[in-house]
């Protein structure tokens, strides 16, 4: 079962009683009580995450050592201090270096083995075990340094006291990441989340495997020739047609898309392929094993699940938790700046016409995702469209006057900075449209293929697309596809200084875009 990866991802039509599991787990993590279909099949994961959640869980590596980082060098820097008479500043680089060489030995082992991957299987006693001998082993290379520069004058008593810290420290915040670590794993949260395209053999197989397993959660089977498809494939339960797929409620909280088709059979094979491209989850194309060995050996690929790893280049995991951390600071700063300002518009709005102040509306987030998106009211409160089906036109007697001001300088925005905060969107992305949005009398989502593309990244308050003119409205197809084109561009090239660019030129760009209706 050798596995082809080929990284596919958007759009598509079927239901199925699985409409309860999107009865959403507002609290990330609690268990959900799933009928129906969801309830058949012998995989029935204890806590349901869609994939934004799940994702989130994987970053959390990064956030273990940005913590261990800022306790070893406090640590460091407070016992350089205590055994320095005079200011670190004016003390010696001798007697300062042995202590800094000692926490660059400590985080960099700790990266460079492997200690924040927590091994599945891999017990908590060993994990403690192995950091407990890379402190010990930093220590003796700070002490035969403090040997080596300072001879017979080394402060062997502030060494060993600084070692002894840094072990206390580091084992207490290790055996609490590894517990944390386990549970995620025990409750599902880490495991897998799988549906197969196609009812054969090759499926039935895979299933039979994973369900001695148990690392991997195969949540139904999609076979594009009902007509010869059991009712269910090893007690999974077929769920429709791949077409089904494309738009079914059970996709935002799939992460990998198995293909378990002949590979002989090519021209079935890439006519699903093709049509699977439209979706943002990951495909893999399932090779019929020879051995034993090459069934296992395909199944780990499958059930790995790691915590993001930290090392090599900068990958998706490792820009997300970037991208996850200029969020978090830039919007809790940007959210006590503005907060005048949201009072003012809030009281504006009050004041201008009856209805809440606030406008609530179900748009699609990361992996299709269902989030609800919060804005300023700025139509009458009887005349709101949730669902974007008659979009906004010029002289549109639905907008307020207040709504009309907020809109034309995008202030109606202001209270997503909430759904940032929440981690449902990001301060830059793709704008998240509204779920069934129209262009004309066709739901835009199906006038593009690769519209869904765009939700492979967390949708944002303002985008490449927003400051490159395509922004509010979209009233004809080829709106549509310049948007989805933009935002794709944007998805594949995202960086830390690109964002910050976008957000730099945003209000300029926005306040001097008149044409645009809003």
């Amino acid at each position: 079962m050798a596995l082809a990866r080929k990284p596919l991802p958007a759009d598509g039509p079927t239901d199925c009683d699985f409409a309860q599991l999107h009865a959403r787990n507002a609290g990330g993590g609690t268990a959900v009580d799933i009928e129906g279909a969801a309830r058949r099949g012998p995989f029935r994961p204890e806590v349901w995450r869609n994939a934004r959640q799940r994702h989130a869980s994987r970053l959390a590596v990064h956030y273990f050592r940005a913590v261990d980082v800022v306790a070893v060098v406090a640590i460091t820097v407070l016992t350089a201090w205590a055994n320095e008479p005079r200011s670190l500043l004016d003390a010696e680089v001798s007697r300062v270096l042995p202590f800094a060489i000692g926490a660059v030995t400590v985080l960099g082992l700790f990266r460079s083995i492997g200690l924040y991957r927590f091994i599945r299987g891999q017990s908590t006693a060993l994990h403690l075990a192995s950091v407990a001998a890379i402190v010990t082993l930093s220590a003796l290379v700070a002490i035969l340094l403090g040997w080596l520069v300072q001879g017979a004058q080394v402060d062997l008593t502030a060494l060993l006291i600084w070692g002894g810290l840094i072990m206390i420290t580091l084992y207490g915040l290790h055996l609490g990441w590894s517990e944390w670590v386990q549970r995620w794993r025990h409750s599902g949260a880490l495991t897998p989340n799988v549906v197969i395209v196609g009812a054969t053999r090759h499926a039935e197989r895979l299933i039979r495997e994973a369900l001695k397993r148990r690392d991997l959660n195969i949540l139904g089977v999609f076979d594009d020739r009902l007509a010869r498809s059991p009712d269910s494939v090893a007690g999974v339960p077929v769920l429709g047609g791949a077409d089904a797929l494309l738009t079914h409620r059970m996709t935002p909280y799939v992460d990998r898309i198995v293909v378990a088709i002949d590979p002989k059979a090519q021209a079935r094979v890439r006519e699903l392929t093709a049509r699977l491209q439209t979706l943002p989850n990951e495909v893999t194309l399932l090779v019929d094993p020879h051995s034993e060995d090459e069934r296992n050996a395909a199944l780990e690929k499958l059930a790995a699940a790691p915590l993001a790893s930290l090392d090599g280049p900068i990958d998706a995991d490792r820009r997300a938790f970037n991208k996850r951390l200029q969020d978090l600071v830039i919007g809790s700063i940007a959210l006590i700046v503005l907060a005048p300002v949201i009072a003012l518009v809030a009281l504006a709005i009050r004041l201008d016409s009856p209805g809440p102040v606030l406008f609530r509306q179900r748009r699609h987030g990361f992996n299709q995702e269902e989030i609800v998106v919060w804005k300023f009211r700025s139509m009458r409160h009887e005349a709101a469209d949730a669902t974007a089906s008659r979009q906004v036109t010029a002289d549109d007697d639905r907008i307020t006057r207040v709504g009309r001001f907020i809109r034309g300088t995008s202030l109606d925005e202001l209270p997503q900075i909430l759904n940032v905060l929440m981690g449902e969107m990001s301060l830059v992305g793709p704008r998240p449209h509204a779920i069934g949005m129209k262009t004309g009398q066709i739901e835009s989502a199906r006038l593009v293929a690769e519209y869904a593309h765009r939700h492979r990244i967390k949708p944002g308050m303002t985008g490449w697309a927003a400051i490159n003119g395509s922004r509010g409205p979209l009233h004809t197809a080829a709106d549509v596809r310049r948007r989805v084109q933009l935002d794709i561009d944007y998805v594949e090239r995202q960086t830390l200084w690109m964002d910050l660019w976008i957000m730099a030129v945003t209000v300029p760009v926005l306040l001097g875009d008149r044409s645009a209706i809003r």
